[in-house]
């Protein structure tokens, strides 16, 4: 009995992880070509997460010699700890997977996390554009495109292993959202121009 019970649940995750939609990756668009802006209200960023993962890990919260002290529950250390955390975090949790070293360096790069929304349903395509550090002033674009969303969005771009290597470290960003060919929200980085 408990074997069938077990083989029933296990048959119940099966089914409802099936039925979750694969990871949409953005494509490269071969040649970025300029749009029309037409800013709307009803289409907006609400917050963009920005990471480089790189090979140098980032350094602790360095303490003055007056600030240390033997017990590591100094006010000073508490802060430097809470501090690193969501850096710490976000590292191990790009990193996790990559066993060997083959695949920890594919997984070195820029990650772009951007949050927006649509007020009112409508076919809307995130578009990054973005310059790389050996690129100089080229400019390369990935895009996702959705089918009639409304409400609040997350989409993801990476910039990661050979592409990074090869090309450095993107110095300059704009994510777009492109409704009906037209510009109708932007995100950019200060250095874009």
């Amino acid at each position: 009995m408990r074997f069938a019970v077990a083989l029933w649940v296990l048959a119940l995750f099966v089914f409802i992880a099936s039925g979750k939609a694969a990871p949409v990756e953005p494509r490269i668009v071969e040649k970025v070509t300029p749009l029309p802006v037409a800013l709307d209200k009803d289409f907006e960023f609400r917050k963009t997460k920005l990471f480089l993962l790189s090979t140098k890990r980032p350094e602790r919260a360095r303490q003055t010699t007056s600030s240390i002290s033997k017990k590591s529950n100094s006010p000073s250390q508490r802060t430097a700890t809470l501090q690193d955390a969501p850096i710490t975090f976000e590292r191990q949790y790009r990193m996790f997977g990559a066993v060997t070293g083959l695949d920890q360096r594919q997984r070195f790069g820029n990650y772009f996390d951007f949050f927006w929304r649509a007020k009112r349903p409508s076919d809307v395509t995130v578009r990054l554009e973005y310059r790389q550090e050996k690129l100089h002033e080229h400019v390369q674009a990935q895009e996702i495109s959705y089918q009639n969303v409304h409400g609040t969005h997350k989409t993801e771009f990476k910039v990661i292993g050979d592409d990074y290597w090869d090309d450095g470290e993107v110095i300059a960003w704009r994510c777009l959202l492109i409704s009906n060919g037209r510009i109708v929200a932007e995100n950019r980085s200060f250095m874009w121009q």
